[in-house]
């Protein structure tokens, strides 16, 4: 699956738009800034050029005019950036002392999503209503990571012990691509994640879903050799799978796996195969992952990917 950041002209949040007019301005300024002193590089240049049997130019020491110019336009300059990048800091950083609307927390190297109102926990998938400002509160369960969605929002750090807040919103239904963009560690580059923007219906539909327990099933089949499995190799004391009384939370909540687009933070597309890849040898796809490497067979691999595929 590839990730593309898309246009970085092309906001889709009214943050994303307040950064990207500031960067145009500047962008602009330093345009004008370039031709100006280029062009009076090449202007002195050719003026100061040497001459046969000419003799060598006068030196002008000090000059008031200019030197007030030559200051005063700079600092202008500076202080009319520093007008327009508080204006927008004012309307891309959320207030204090509010309760977060969703709380990410990056580790090495996924994203969990909880949305403490709802209820709902999702890994690498963070899924919003169009049109509402989500107050997102960022977290760290290790190092330091960078919580960046070029289309949305500008980039933060996750710091450990010290949670940073951000507006997250989309002005129109779309998936945004997102990543980390501080390094910390091997998979670095493999932790990536999705902003999907929705309707409020379907961001509701989307809540009452993902609330959904896995369902019972005691048929002799592949969901029961999976719950054994499941068993037997104790993924509970990492994963939360809802109905299956397991709330581990170092791993991702596994309850509708098979229902996102993506496995590993972005390293394979989720179909049934690739999780029974995943599943199998996690190592060989996602080298220092913390997931170890169970020695799964075959058979016990696909019986857990049909499980997740029944569930999502």
């Amino acid at each position: 699956m590839q990730f593309g950041f898309g246009p970085i002209f092309r906001p889709m949040s009214p943050q994303a738009g307040a950064i990207t007019g500031l960067f145009s301005v500047v962008l602009v300024i330093c345009a004008i800034i370039l031709a100006i002193v280029c062009g009076l590089v090449g202007y002195c240049v050719w003026r100061g050029r040497a001459k046969p049997d000419a003799p060598d130019p006068g030196q002008i020491f000090g000059h008031r005019k200019l030197e007030i110019t030559w200051t005063a336009i700079p600092f202008a300059i500076v202080v009319f950036i520093f007008g327009l990048t508080a204006r927008v800091m004012s309307s891309s950083d959320p207030p204090k002392n509010r309760e977060p609307d969703l709380i990410v927390t990056a580790r090495q190297w996924w994203w969990d999503a909880c949305y403490p109102a709802e209820g709902v926990r999702a890994a690498n998938e963070i899924h919003i209503p169009t049109g509402k400002p989500l107050l997102v509160r960022l977290e760290s369960a290790d190092v330091i990571h960078d919580f960046w969605v070029p289309q949305l929002s500008r980039k933060i750090h996750a710091v450990p012990g010290h949670p940073n807040e951000i507006w997250l919103e989309a002005d129109q239904a779309g998936t945004y691509q997102g990543a980390c963009a501080e390094f910390c560690g091997t998979q670095h580059a493999w932790m990536r994640f999705l902003v999907i923007a929705e309707s409020p219906a379907e961001f509701e539909s989307w809540t009452r879903q993902q609330l959904q327990p896995v369902a019972e099933n005691d048929d002799g089949g592949a969901a029961v050799r999976a719950r054994k499995i499941l068993q037997q190799f104790a993924c509970m004391n990492c994963h939360a799978i809802s109905g299956l009384s397991t709330n581990g939370s170092a791993g991702p909540d596994l309850t509708h796996l098979a229902g996102r687009q993506t496995l590993g933070a972005g390293v394979l597309g989720n179909t049934t195969d690739n999780l029974a890849l995943w599943l199998k040898n996690p190592q060989a796809i996602k080298p220092g992952c913390l997931m170890p490497d169970f020695k799964l067979t075959g058979r016990q691999a696909h019986d857990l990917a049909d499980f997740f595929e029944a569930a999502k």
